[in-house]
């Protein structure tokens, strides 16, 4: 996600909060740049969790595994 797409997220919430709103296709727009934030979010955070582990008290290193949806 770029820094220029962050500021356009940021105008457009700035705009919603006005009394005149967003149009339908900035709703669009909003809606399409949030999607793509939220899973360039997740998918640092899963790369970041991956790279990580937990060492227990004798100094052994455990990989973090993830669990499968229920």
């Amino acid at each position: 996600m770029t820094q220029e797409k962050i500021n356009r997220i940021n105008e457009l919430a700035r705009k919603a909060k006005t009394p005149e709103g967003l149009t339908e296709e900035e709703l669009k727009e909003r809606d399409i740049l949030r999607r793509e934030y939220i899973d360039s979010f997740k998918a640092s955070l899963v790369g970041q969790l991956e790279n990580t582990y937990i060492v227990d008290e004798k100094g052994n290193k455990k990989k973090i595994t993830r669990n499968p949806k229920k």
